[in-house]
């Protein structure tokens, strides 16, 4: 941090400038709170609320894909997402604020998997307002618990609190008085509910001094949701202490409770704090509010937190400066120290203000200053290990052009990798001419050495750019990072990237990923069955077999779809599949017996059918058309029984309802036995009925399709 010259007020206003949500993230907290408001005035079912929860959802999935959850605090006005607070004079969502902490709720937390309709039903007991007489839902813990599983409601439960400390006057100054002093208890309140009521539960002996608040701070165990709740409150509190003009005892109460807080909090937990999801803007705004309404020590210990998060330098001679002029200021009360108070806050005002503009100089020259006060120009080693006079990219560039080879070649090789300018050596080998090939094939030789896409894999956040420039061209000796990755990940947006990267690599990584399969979970192995199955290797992996009969009705699933498409298992798993239990599993078998279906395979969904074990209409469908494969009297036989029933005055003959099943018997007779006398009646009365969707079904049929179909 530059100690030259405090920065201009320019700068200073440019820091407490308010920062700015993503547009994703404000847009999802409009939905939220307009989904909210619906569910309050309309009934169950109405269409507007299936339109704002599907807006809902889609806005979810959208931001889950790249974050395992989303976390949102609640503040009593505001609310926190990553780390940034919302505006306080924005309607909706003040009043969705509003409605969260009115149920005593203080953070809410969606978590990747979260279905529609276990969306629907959480809006829909939010959105309520909570009627007289009734417990909010954030009184009822043990309720929340057991609600929903990919949708958290963090309660308050702390309900017994002193509001005010034993020292503190009564308030007075009639109405606004009053009004401020409810604000000061009530941001208080919410705060030490926050940070006790989490850890301790409603716990109504607990002493609610500052001090034990910030124990239950420094001892949480990090929860996000629970980071942005008091991140919340402190954005307000701060705010409420400076612009507070009102003379009143609450408000001074409120000043020494958050500056005695600040004070009891460890380094690391006040830093983790003012991290604020790496928003620096909001940071200062923060650090800029405190400063004019806390006391100095605080001020100084918030001042150094946030320099240590901003990334920022205080020298111990500054820090000094500060901590003998915040000394001064809070010796007495004399004019003398209400004049030091004035300039240590002004001081911090304008310090915070141009912290930012440590250094004039553009990125790259400061970064070449950087490089050359760290490398030798003589090429001498630090540490132990050879530092480069020149960047490394400027080494592996000469090396492609004049075709060389050699140790500080691989050297900077490895420095690239490890200095995360990995992207840009594959620019140099892309780029690289070609009659270099050898010196290119040379170097990606030692990249695959140093094994840079497991560490690419490990990322938090996935460089999809570069895992699939990796994966293209080291081919299939990547497939063992990348089943070593899927051990690891969990279901969702990831894991299917990792699934379509091993499927690219072809079918010779297909014994790999086969060996996987008994070791892994039935979530992995499911996806890994698939992968098999897109791979599409010219020989079937023994291990697929076992899982025609696993218990997971997924799995079971996957592996009649795999062993389906091969010749020499392709009988034996079509009559396991429609014997299966599973819908599922049993329509992969009809689908498969569609194309050809032998005796055994034939009589077994005749039975199935006549015992009633198939009810779905599309797999009734699919099991007509596959016994329609069979030419023989039996077959015929029973098509025309499932066709005509006897009613009527006259006990004549007539075709059975029109069901999906009864037209696809239909379009099979008129296929295959247009020509049989004893298809006649049935075609006959077909082409009379009074249904156009019957004529049709029969007139899709007839001889050249049955002729095409008979052909060897």
């Amino acid at each position: 941090m530059s100690e030259a010259e405090p920065g201009s007020a320019n700068s200073a206003e440019t820091a407490t400038k308010a920062p700015q949500l993503s547009r994703e993230l404000t847009e999802f907290l409009v939905e939220l709170s307009v989904a909210m408001h619906k569910h309050a005035i309309y009934p169950a079912g109405h269409p507007l609320l299936r339109q704002s929860v599907d807006a809902v959802h889609h806005s979810l999935l959208a931001l889950l894909q790249d974050r395992p959850a989303l976390s949102i605090g609640v503040a009593r006005r505001q609310l926190i997402i990553e780390g940034v607070a919302t505006g306080a004079v924005h309607p909706l969502l003040g009043e969705l604020a509003g409605k969260l902490h009115r149920h005593h709720i203080g953070a809410v937390k969606f978590l990747r998997g979260l279905s529609r309709d276990e969306l629907s039903e959480a809006l829909g007991t939010v959105g309520v307002e909570p009627q007289m007489g009734e417990r909010p839902l954030g009184l009822q813990p043990e309720l929340l618990e057991t609600l929903w599983t990919n949708v958290k409601l963090f309660p308050l439960l702390y309900d017994r609190l002193e509001l005010l400390d034993d020292e503190e006057e009564p308030a007075t100054g009639g109405r606004a008085a009053g009004a401020q002093d409810g604000i000061a208890a009530q941001l208080w309140v919410g705060l030490a509910r926050a940070a006790i009521a989490a850890d301790q539960g409603p716990d109504r002996d607990t002493p609610m001094d500052p001090e034990n608040v910030a124990s239950a701070i420094d001892e949480h165990d990090r929860e996000p949701a629970y980071d942005q709740a008091i991140v919340g409150y402190l954005l307000q509190i701060a705010h409420e202490v400076r612009h507070d003009d009102t003379p009143v005892a609450a408000s001074a109460g409120l000043k020494r409770r958050i500056s005695k807080l600040v004070g009891a909090l460890k380094p690391d937990t006040l830093r983790r704090l003012l991290e604020m999801g790496g928003d620096g803007m909001q940071r200062r705004k923060f650090v800029l509010d405190a400063a004019q309404g806390m006391s100095v020590d605080a001020v100084v210990e918030l001042v150094q937190a946030a320099a240590t998060a901003e990334g920022q330098t205080i020298s111990h001679s500054l820090v000094r400066m500060l901590t003998k002029l915040a000394s001064h200021a809070s010796a007495d009360v004399s004019l003398r120290s209400q004049a030091a108070d004035g300039a240590f806050r002004e001081h911090v005002e304008r310090l915070v203000g141009s912290w930012s503009l440590d250094d004039p100089n553009p990125l790259a020259y400061s970064a070449a200053l950087e490089q050359m006060s760290r490398n030798g120009a003589d090429g001498s080693t630090q540490h132990g290990e050879w530092r480069f006079p020149c960047e490394p990219s400027r080494v592996i560039a000469m090396a492609l052009e004049i075709g060389v080879e050699g140790e500080s070649v691989t050297r900077a090789v490895r420095t690239s990798i490890e200095a995360e300018s990995f992207s840009e050596l594959l620019d140099l080998l892309d780029a690289a001419p070609t009659h270099r090939e050898a010196t290119v094939k040379y170097l990606w030789k030692h990249i695959a050495a140093a094994d840079p896409l497991s560490a690419l894999l490990a990322s938090p956040r996935l460089d999809h750019t570069l895992i699939r420039r990796v994966v293209a061209r080291t081919g299939a000796s990547a497939a063992h990072a990348l089943l070593c990755a899927l051990d690891v990940s969990p279901e969702g947006a990831r894991r299917e990237r990792l699934i379509g990267y091993l499927s690219s690599l072809g079918e010779d990584v297909a014994p790999e990923v086969a060996a996987r399969l008994s070791q892994a979970s039935p979530s992995l192995a499911r996806d890994l069955m698939a992968a098999l199955a897109r791979l599409a290797p010219r020989t079937l992996p023994m291990e697929a077999r076992a899982f025609l009969t696993h218990a997971d009705p997924a799995l079971r699933r996957e592996a009649a779809k795999l062993l389906l498409a091969y010749e020499e298992t392709r009988e034996s798993a079509m009559l396991v599949a429609v014997r299966d239990d599973d819908e599922r599993v049993m329509y992969a078998g009809l689908l498969a017996a569609q194309e050809r279906c032998s005796s055994l395979t034939a009589s077994t969904i005749r039975q199935r059918m006549e015992r009633g074990e198939i009810t779905d209409s599309a797999s009734l469908v699919a099991a007509v058309r596959a016994i329609g494969n069979r030419t023989d009297d039996l077959t015929l036989d029973w098509l025309l029984r499932r066709t005509l029933v006897s009613g009527g005055l006259l006990r004549r003959p007539r075709l059975a309802a029109t069901t999906p099943d009864l037209l696809a018997t239909l379009s099979v007779l008129a296929a295959r036995w247009a020509d049989d006398a004893r298809a006649g009646p049935v075609l006959e009365l077909a082409r009379k009925s009074p249904s156009p969707t019957v004529r049709a079904a029969v007139q899709v049929g007839g001889r050249p399709t049955m002729d095409r179909e008979r052909k060897p």
